[in-house]
């Protein structure tokens, strides 16, 4: 991976605009795509895309979209006409996939289909009433948003390679559950290293509490950031 090319997207998990805008304020240059979900959503809505765009910031917006189709597109439609979002996610269901792609129509936003949230494990999948493990149900969900037209899936780190080897190269991987060793896993249960989620092929690692609840933000990224390059460093050095 080129590090001049920043993987990191920063999860603005914050219960207010001010709060969020201080907090994009205190990392400055050291990040420039955040992830808005659907907590911010809530008391900013698209007030805050707004205000990203405004600074030169690229916005992830997870709202894990799921609904009938026709209403998805709809909905697509009108998120999509903000440029400042470059991904969108949307449920892994196969009618909500083919609508969101009807309806982002000509714009330059991705489509990320979810496949199995970082936080489920194989008994959360049973609850659910899937029979199937993990991996099994993250691979048809990657099939499914190909065959859709998605432009990438999140996943977590763990299934990377297998995402891989199923949606090919060109499919963009968005990893959440990530923590560096020794951070705390929070409410995440498929969780992975930076470095380990780089190295299995993810192309952008979701970052949350170990940079917005760290004392120093901004420092808190470019730690992250020589991590990766230490273990890119170190990669490239093995015979």
């Amino acid at each position: 991976m080129d590090y001049r090319t920043n993987p990191l997207i920063i999860a603005l998990d914050v219960d207010s605009l001010g709060d969020a805008l201080q907090l994009v304020k205190n990392i400055g240059p050291a990040a420039d795509f955040y992830k808005v979900g659907i907590e911010l959503y809530a008391v900013a809505g698209m007030e805050v895309v707004r205000h990203l765009g405004a600074v030169g910031k690229r916005v992830f917006l997870d709202l894990k979209l799921y609904d009938i189709g026709e209403t998805v597109k709809r909905a697509t439609r009108e998120i999509c006409r903000n440029e400042a979002i470059h991904f969108l996610t949307v449920h892994g269901s196969r009618t909500v996939m083919l609508g969101a792609a009807e309806g982002r129509g000509e714009s330059k936003t991705r489509l990320l289909a979810v496949t199995v949230l970082t936080s489920f494990d194989q008994e959360d999948l049973a609850d659910l009433g899937y029979p199937v493990p993990v991996p099994d149900l993250v691979e048809l969900r990657v099939r499914k948003a190909v065959e859709a037209g998605m432009d990438g899936v999140v996943c977590s780190a763990l299934e990377v390679r297998r995402v891989r080897q199923v949606g090919g190269s060109k499919l963009k991987v968005v990893t959440p559950g990530v923590r560096s060793g020794g951070a705390a896993p929070g409410d995440q249960k498929r969780v992975a290293t930076p470095a380990e989620a780089v190295q299995n092929g993810a192309d952008y690692l979701v970052i949350g509490r170990q940079v917005t609840r760290a004392k120093e933000p901004r420092q808190a990224v470019e730690e992250i950031l020589e991590e990766l390059r230490m273990a890119d460093q170190k990669a490239g050095e093995r015979p």
